[in-house]
């Protein structure tokens, strides 16, 4: 079976697109999925957390594989790992257009992570706007919200209004992302019981879901 692929992009930093990436990975590992990473962020946020994952888990890093890739270079590369896993899930670059063009362009699915704020609320618009021309089906996904008050409703009414795609399931501003970010885990690893695994098997099912019909 020919893999889908994942694009995590988002024009504006902060949005925790590179521990979105790295935890819906694991998440797919768990539900027993063959993932492979793509890293085409100079940065290279993801492939420090892969760097640490092989430190904890071995060189096998916990049977996830990680590719580095320049962005012009990345549909080669998605085509030559495409029948042999099942997920690929690349981490883009923050305002990088061309780049980011190409790897929108050979994704089944592009998932844009935001804060719950008017600001990122209006960054997300050219990542949208650039999925759409390369016709590929694009999501938001709130994340980091606040554990109370009606930020959240509030943005979500605001996103109905300009009539952007929105995932229903959403992601908390919780320290067992952060916490196991650091060990080069998941949540799903260190904190499985706890809410934020909740949280994260809520998106890999709405992903999931959404990935049947693109």
């Amino acid at each position: 079976m020919t893999a889908k692929t994942i694009t995590v992009a988002q024009q504006k930093g902060g949005a925790g697109k590179t521990t979105l990436a790295a935890q819906l990975a694991v998440a797919m590992i768990a539900a027993k999925r063959r993932v492979a990473l793509l890293d085409i962020d100079p940065q290279g946020s993801l492939t420090a957390w892969h760097g640490l994952r092989r430190k904890t888990l071995g060189q096998e890093a916990g049977g996830l594989d990680l590719s580095v890739v320049a962005g012009w270079r990345l549909s080669t590369e998605l085509s030559r790992l495409k029948d042999d896993y099942d997920i690929l899930i690349v981490d883009s670059a923050a305002n990088a257009e061309t780049e980011n063009k190409a790897a929108i362009r050979a994704s089944d699915l592009v998932i844009v992570p935001m804060q719950p704020s008017l600001v990122d609320l209006w960054a997300t618009g050219p990542t949208l706007e650039l999925a759409e021309k390369q016709k590929t089906r694009a999501m938001l996904m709130l994340n980091r919200i606040p554990p109370r008050g009606k930020l959240l409703d509030t943005i979500r009414q605001k996103i109905r209004e300009e009539g952007m795609p929105c995932m229903k399931a959403a992601l908390g501003n919780r320290v067992a992302f952060a916490a196991s970010m650091l060990e080069g885990r998941g949540v799903l690893e260190t904190a499985k019981s706890g809410p934020a695994a909740k949280e994260l098997l809520a998106v890999l099912k709405e992903v999931e879901k959404t990935l049947k019909t693109v």
